[in-house]
């Protein structure tokens, strides 16, 4: 195999080749995915369950045609919490069920009337921004697994996290063959070395835990009230599902909102959310940690991507295995997630270089400079008890200054409309 060799979306890797490349997907998602089970206080291994089988069906529902993983979804976490706190966990999964229902009827309306809005309502000048915001807006969160914004830096966190980070940068560009496909695995596995060898990695939970144990499921409940608190939430996940699709489209160099269609990717995401509310599991949606490994190894493959689902369902059952993937300390998935969500990031930069974005035109400059602004801010709208913030609500704004100008273009009271 050539240094950087592309592995499209529909080719069959070799078995030797598909294991180390599978685990690889498998902990790019696993500590963010883990992360939100942990928020709500129940057992992950369901949501690992549902990660891995909700994939799998994702992967059906579309064809094989759209290399995504899902993870858990981090946008249910507030509307999720204030339902927990008032009448329990089961009543936010029925709030998970009733989202993943009304994503699915929004999946059927976009399927009967087309994608094609979605140039108009988000042209590359505001798409371009939307894309890399939804690696920026992360870098935060990266800093912080790393305990870099800890009130006390801690240097052996430090140490791991740069011995990770540049693994994963050197080998992108150093490593050959095979090699060169797996740096994000490579660094993994180099930064828990260091990591053990810093004193940093705690085995009590794993000396403690079954081999064998099966996940938690639980039934949903359903309250009207938790519903309707739940249920905004699909506007948020339905922009990130958009916004990662175009940019899986610009790694992959297939327009995947055409093929398989927007619809499909939209409905295998919410029927693998509304299978994990009725199973105890949290929702899902697609994961940018993936789409990063992606974009730096060039290995696109479903059988990959299914995979790694395989791994994460076989991992559900397997109690012992579950806690020593958790013992992965945060410094090591912070120097990952570093290099991870800045590719992201550039994808949003590559859509507007590839559109070949006129900045001479004063809606291209406005569009992009006040997406950037309002997604980087730190500026959030309240909804009752939905926030939008970050990269979200710098959709919303792009979407409606998109048709606030196609509105203008219709009035003809616009001055560069002649030259767009």
């Amino acid at each position: 195999m050539e240094s950087k060799k592309i592995i499209q979306v529909e080719e069959k890797v070799p078995f030797k080749m598909l294991v180390p490349l599978s685990i690889q997907h498998m902990f790019a998602m696993f500590g963010a995915s883990v992360l939100v089970p942990f928020i709500f206080g129940i057992n992950p291994a369901v949501v690992l369950f549902m990660n891995g089988f909700g994939t799998l069906f994702f992967i059906f529902i579309t064809k094989g045609k759209a290399p995504a993983y899902l993870g858990s979804s981090f946008a249910f976490l507030a509307p999720a919490g204030i339902v927990i706190s008032k009448w329990g966990y089961h009543y936010a999964l029925g709030g998970f069920v009733a989202v993943g229902i009304c994503g699915c009827i929004l999946a059927l309306i976009i399927y009967k009337f087309g994608s094609d809005w979605i140039d108009t309502v988000l042209p590359p000048a505001a798409m371009g921004p939307v894309v890399a915001l939804i690696g920026l807006e992360l870098a935060g969160t990266a800093a912080s697994n790393a305990g870099l914004k800890d009130e006390m830096i801690d240097m052996k966190n430090v140490i791991v996290f740069l011995v990770t980070l540049l693994t994963a940068v050197i080998g992108s560009v150093v490593f050959k063959k095979f090699l060169s496909v797996i740096p994000i695995l490579i660094a993994i596995i180099v930064g828990y070395v260091a990591a053990l060898l810093c004193g940093i990695v705690d085995f009590t939970e794993v000396s403690t835990a079954a081999w064998l144990s099966l996940p938690n499921f639980t039934a949903p409940k359903f309250k009207l009230e938790a519903i309707l608190i739940i249920l905004p939430v699909l506007l948020v996940v339905t922009s990130e599902h958009i916004g990662h699709q175009i940019v899986t489209s610009k790694i992959v160099n297939r327009d995947l909102i055409k093929d398989p269609g927007l619809h499909r990717s939209l409905l295998g995401d919410y029927i693998s959310t509304t299978l994990s509310g009725f199973v105890g599991s949290v929702p899902t949606t697609t994961y940018g940690e993936n789409i990063g490994v992606m974009a730096m190894t060039k290995v696109y493959s479903v059988y990959v991507i299914g995979g790694a689902a395989v791994l994460s369902v076989a991992c559900s059952f397997i109690g012992k295995m579950t806690t020593l993937i958790n013992t992965i300390p945060g410094p090591v998935i912070g120097g990952i997630s570093f290099l991870l969500y800045g590719m992201i990031g550039a994808s949003g930069i590559r859509i507007l270089v590839d559109a070949q974005v006129d900045y001479g035109k004063s809606r291209n400059m406005a569009m992009t400079s006040v997406i950037f602004v309002t997604g980087l801010s730190g500026v959030a709208v309240q909804f009752g008890s939905i926030q939008l913030s970050g990269m979200v609500l710098a959709c919303v704004v792009g979407m409606l200054m998109g048709l606030m100008f196609y509105g203008l273009d219709k009035l003809n009271l616009t001055n560069d409309r002649e030259n767009g």
